[in-house]
């Protein structure tokens, strides 16, 4: 096993963006294919949750690192595709979302 070393990014090519939350944080990683055609990273965010981010429930810690991520990776993202990948499937609903309610996770992205 080695290190991931972090490597320059590629505007021309498209990105994936991988995130996690857990009880105390979340977390997400900016990648792109290599000539290798193995992902690599570009960038690695994390950030602790405060008390009351603590106290949501797990789908809207998903949601949130989502957002979080999103919203740190602007300059790398806007504009252009990417993949966003998270491993929770209560997620599933976002591709079908059509109308959002006061609880609106995505109104400053």
């Amino acid at each position: 096993m080695s290190d991931p070393v972090l490597r320059a990014p590629d505007f021309d090519k498209p990105f994936l963006v991988t995130t996690d939350a857990s009880e105390r944080g979340v977390g997400a990683v900016l990648m792109q294919k290599g000539p290798d055609q193995e992902f690599h990273p570009v960038v690695f965010l994390s950030k602790k949750l405060s008390e009351r981010e603590s106290n949501w429930s797990v789908t809207e810690k998903e949601c949130y690192a989502i957002v979080y991520a999103l919203e740190k990776l602007r300059p790398y993202v806007w504009g252009r595709r990417f993949h966003l990948q998270t491993d929770h499937v209560a997620l599933k609903w976002l591709h079908t979302v059509k109308e959002t309610n006061k609880k609106n996770f995505f109104g400053g992205v």
